[in-house]
Parts: structure tokens; C-alpha cells; sequence
């Protein structure tokens, strides 16, 4: 296993899909426009890193650690974040692809979601306690016994979140979305 350490560098336009970087940690690193997809990451550590227009799609999270870092612009389609070190993790979102990835029981009271598409993402008993998760799309997003107490849903869409199955006290949402809590009724609400 590869144990290279890589500290305060910017790496723009490397393409490691369908390679190992496995072991690697890379601290105070920005990474622009690189390809991770079908990248195995595991074990990998970024710390205060900051990553812009990457593609991460079906990429291995095994044991990855995300410490303070930041991800605006990328292609995350499939990502099993719920496999990741949940040792500090912590990672913000701006403008990304989260489509079909996976919270699945995680802590993310440090993380927050930003203008990003979330569709049929998996928020299943996960912690999301005073998140932000603004103009996102949640279109088929799962949230079973999920934890969104103080949470900020304002301009999200196509969310459905059962108030009798997660903890909402303190979330603030926005109209007209918040019809989003009543889906499972099967009511129609007119203007």
C-alpha cells in the first residue's frame, strides 16, 4: 500500500480513474479538474483539501478520510460516503453531483449541502442535526429515522420527509416545499 504524504500542492488535470491510490494523504491540497472515477481511494486521507470540478463517480471510499474539505462543481454519482473513516469527518458541498450516493448512519453535524443535486441520495438513520441542505434536489431522497433537528432545508425541492419517522424539531423549510412533509398522506393541497 502506497503511504506518500502530499502536502500544499494543486494538482489540475490528472487523470487517476481506474488506478489505486490507496494509503495517500494529502494535506492543505487543491485539486482542479481530475478524475477519480472508479478511483480506489481507500485509506486515502485529505485534509483541508479542497476539491473543484472533479469526477469521483463509483469511486472507492473505503476507510477514506475527509477532514475539512471542501467540493464545489463535482461529479460524486454513486459514492458510498457511509464506508469512509468516520473519524472527524467532515465536508461541505457546493454545486455537486450527489446523485444515488449513500449517508447511510453517519454523523454530518459538520457538513453542509449547497445548491447540489441529491437525488435518491440515502440519509437512513443518519445524523444531520443543524446541516444545511439549501437549494438542493432531494427527488427520491430516503430520510428513515433521520436526525434533521435545526437542520435548513430553505429552497430545497422534491424533498418527502415523514415527520412521524425523523426528527424535525427546529428544521426550517420554505413554501411551497413544505408539502414535502405531508407526501405520505396522499392529500392534495390547492392555492
Amino acid at each position: 500500500m502506497n503511504q506518500e504524504y502530499i502536502e500544499e500542492e494543486t494538482i489540475e488535470n490528472k487523470d487517476f480513474s481506474n488506478q489505486s491510490i490507496a494509503g495517500r494523504t494529502y494535506e492543505y491540497c487543491t485539486f482542479k479538474n481530475c478524475n477519480f472515477s472508479n478511483t480506489d481511494l481507500s485509506d486515502c486521507h485529505f485534509i483541508e483539501t479542497e476539491f473543484i470540478g472533479c469526477n469521483f463517480s463509483n469511486a472507492n471510499l473505503s476507510q477514506t478520510s475527509f477532514q475539512d474539505v471542501r467540493c464545489s462543481q463535482c461529479k460524486m454519482l454513486g459514492l458510498h460516503f457511509d464506508q469512509c473513516n468516520a473519524f472527524s469527518f467532515s465536508i461541505s458541498f457546493d454545486q455537486c453531483q450527489l446523485n444515488h450516493s449513500s449517508f447511510y448512519q453517519m454523523k454530518l453535524n459538520r457538513s453542509s449541502f449547497l445548491n447540489s443535486q441529491l437525488e435518491g441520495v440515502d440519509f437512513t438513520e443518519t445524523e444531520l442535526k443543524k446541516v444545511m441542505l439549501k437549494q438542493c434536489n432531494l427527488l427520491n431522497a430516503t430520510f428513515d429515522n433521520t436526525n434533521l433537528e435545526g437542520a435548513d432545508l430553505t429552497q430545497s425541492t422534491n424533498y418527502a420527509i415523514d415527520p412521524e419517522r425523523n426528527k424535525i424539531k427546529g428544521a426550517k423549510f420554505s413554501l411551497p416545499e413544505i408539502v414535502g412533509l405531508l407526501t405520505k398522506y396522499g392529500i392534495q393541497i390547492e392555492k
